[in-house]
């Protein structure tokens, strides 16, 4: 952690705007959200002020973003925050900051999908707009989207630990989505734009159905798996086969394995931060609990033991 979140205020942010962009400085503004990186504070009906606050690393994902978004947005079919301006760093905050579009909707953590083949559908459109090859230029994960068999650490700790606190009812059938997934055969295709962090807080929701998709600090080139995951952990019940069935090219088995892989991933993690949330520990989200547990019953109904 490197600031507070009380060292970012109102004043704070409307002086910086006064100085970099007096034309914006006179909206309302209010706080929007607390993400890991960044602060989100709401500006006006359609913009929004993007700063960092909790990591080091949150300067150089603006940038990415700053960077790439403008160029993917036009071709997506879900609404994206769209960088408008930059902010650079000053002696009042000695950081870069961004005016992004704003993005209405629910995060799904909150307001899950309700309705399964519209949000499969949905899903499976947004993510093959996205995942199209990208330049060679186009930035790599941070210690994801590699292959599955260098998280075999991170993976036994997590589950391990998740089995401990009794956040696990079958380890041994997590442990065999995971280890059928490193066994596949790695991407060999080319490197394809992925969002990078698809979790339930970075997808939103309107009438039961997702609506808009944020935080692209994360976004890389890259094996589409990793992106392919989310199926399990924001779609309903029941709708993962239509989502394979509309997402192209139509995604082969291999991929499909390691997709599984990550999701499992996905959901420990998930359940981790759901358990300091319950407990009231610094950074946690108990309301990612629940999309967690269902990824993993479904993940598990299917594996081969």
């Amino acid at each position: 952690m490197t600031a507070d979140e009380r060292d970012i205020t109102e004043d704070l942010i409307r002086q910086l705007l006064r100085e970099q962009h007096p034309d914006l400085a006179d909206r309302p503004l209010k706080l929007g959200a607390l993400g890991w990186d960044n602060q989100v504070w709401r500006l006006g009906d359609d913009l929004a002020v993007r700063l960092p606050w909790a990591t080091r690393s949150a300067d150089a994902l603006l940038r990415k973003e700053h960077a790439w978004l403008p160029l993917l947005a036009p071709r997506l079919p879900l609404r994206i925050p769209v960088p408008q301006r930059i902010g650079e760093p000053c002696r009042r905050f000695p950081r870069p900051w961004l005016v992004t579009t704003w993005v209405p909707g629910e995060p799904a953590d909150r307001a899950p999908a309700t309705r399964p083949a519209e949000s499969a559908v949905t899903l499976a459109a947004f993510l093959t707009a996205l995942h199209r090859p990208a330049p060679d230029e186009a930035p790599t994960g941070r210690q994801r989207g590699g292959p599955l068999a260098d998280t075999a650490e991170s993976f036994a700790e997590g589950l391990a630990s998740a089995t401990e606190l009794g956040l696990i009812r079958d380890p041994d059938a997590v442990r065999a989505v995971w280890e059928d997934a490193a066994a596949a055969p790695d991407w060999a295709g080319p490197r394809l734009w992925l969002h990078g962090d698809l979790h339930p807080a970075n997808i939103l929701t309107a009438n039961g159905t997702f609506c808009g998709v944020i935080d692209f600090g994360d976004l890389f080139a890259g094996d589409p798996a990793f992106d392919l995951a989310a199926a399990w952990i924001l779609l309903p019940d029941g709708a993962a086969a239509l989502f394979h069935e509309e997402y192209r090219p139509g995604p082969d088995a291999a991929t499909l394995r390691r997709a599984r892989g990550w999701a499992v991933l996905r959901a420990l993690a998930c359940l981790h931060i759901a358990d300091a949330g319950v407990h009231g520990r610094p950074g946690g989200k108990p309301t990612w609990g629940p999309p967690a547990q269902a990824a993993l019953r479904r993940l598990t109904a299917t594996a081969q033991r």
